[in-house]
């Protein structure tokens, strides 16, 4: 059961999502167009600073709090939820748990506030989950300049006219046993020799920023170092298992999502006489749709609390990714066979979860990598 505060903060936001970003957000998704004054209320709301400290522009909040926000929101809409986990794990919060003094004063307010939104630049064209083995980004120390070249690809939140900075893990030198040295640096808006693609054509989160980067010669001071040189694919790991628990927070609202309009529909809708609820079949569905639902969340809650704890939480956190992205796939599926020709049409909620289901069993690392994962927590990788 949630504590008071909890359940307020849930509540708050499941109001936003329903009268806020229910009435508009299919016309934006269908534009591809990003949803400037939603995020810019989401950021008045505080959403954005939820896991930041008052010193820092926050809320003093927790990460379970941040997952509830995107539970809520991604019961209504996967991409503002993707854009508010984006902003904040892989934005905010590698500056928070890595950044220097300077670095947290310079950046943290704003991001907190929602005035700006972070990035952070890892994947690449030719990587995908090998990330060590694949990147070919680098960035070499010129007196007191990084010097960058190199590209990224599927980089959320990189090419707003509010984003602020994108983190780009880069190989900063070579280690004795001849693997890469991987740093991270960050990479200011507007940086000559910084470049972006135009949004991608997507699949799904069509109301959300996602491109492809190039850096040409990109000169940034070397006080750009996030973290310690050489410590940039360990942190990377790091803001990975937080980042899983917040995508399974936002899989589970979407596999939600899909229980809520199909108990809605089943209500509305009759065929042969009755109420297509009352057929078994249907009733059955989403009895099935319900039980992936609360299980799932109850493997992120449980993530969660290991985390807030400072337990280890690496298998629970694979575990409740994986879980609630089987959920969110298997439920938006589902929900779009209840609504019939209905479910295939975009002015339908159903057809927008069915779109942004897909992704969430691909980012923040697959679902063959959470297995991997969890097999190596149980001790099966040394055999």
């Amino acid at each position: 059961m949630l504590t008071d505060e909890y359940d307020d903060l849930r509540k708050s936001v499941e109001s936003f999502a329903r009268e806020v970003v229910a009435p508009v957000i299919g016309d934006f998704y269908e534009r591809g167009e990003f949803p400037y004054e939603i995020i810019r209320k989401m950021g008045a709301m505080g959403l954005f600073g939820l896991p930041i400290p008052e010193e820092h522009g926050g809320m003093s909040g927790d990460y379970f709090a941040l997952c509830l926000a995107l539970e809520e929101l991604a019961r209504v809409d996967s991409s503002v939820a993707i854009t508010l986990e984006a902003g904040v794990s892989l934005g905010a919060m590698p500056l928070l748990r890595f950044g220097t003094d300077e670095q947290r004063a310079q950046w943290l307010p704003a991001l907190a506030a929602g005035e700006k939104l972070g990035a952070f630049g890892l994947t690449e064209p030719g990587g995908g989950s090998d990330v060590p083995g694949g990147m070919r980004t680098t960035a070499t120390l010129d007196g007191a300049e990084w010097v960058i070249n190199g590209s990224k690809a599927f980089i959320t939140n990189a090419g707003t006219a509010i984003t602020g900075f994108v983190a780009v893990a880069a190989i900063t030198g070579r280690r004795a046993d001849g693997r890469p040295e991987i740093s991270t640096i960050i990479v200011p808006s507007g940086t000559p020799g910084f470049t972006f693609s135009e949004k991608y054509s997507k699949v799904g989160w069509s109301a959300s920023d996602t491109r492809e980067l190039a850096f040409t010669d990109c000169r940034v001071p070397a006080a750009n170092l996030l973290g310690e040189r050489g410590r940039g694919y360990a942190q990377f790991l790091q803001t990975l298992d937080e980042g899983r628990i917040a995508i399974a927070a936002l899989s589970v609202g979407l596999a939600q999502g899909c229980v809520d309009e199909s108990l809605r529909y089943a209500r509305e809708r009759h065929a042969f006489g009755r109420a297509i609820g009352g057929y078994q079949a249907i009733q059955f569905k989403i009895a099935d749709m319900e039980v992936r639902t609360h299980t799932a969340r109850l493997a992120y809650y449980h993530a969660a609390d290991r985390m807030r704890s400072g337990l280890p939480f690496k298998k629970e956190a694979a575990i409740a990714k994986l879980a609630s992205s089987n959920a969110a796939m298997d439920n938006a599926r589902d929900a779009t066979q209840i609504f019939g020709g209905y479910g295939f049409m975009n002015e339908y909620p159903v057809a927008r979860f069915y779109r942004d289901a897909k992704i969430l069993e691909i980012g923040e690392g697959t679902s063959e990598v959470q297995r991997m994962l969890i097999a190596r927590e149980l001790g099966l990788s040394g055999l």
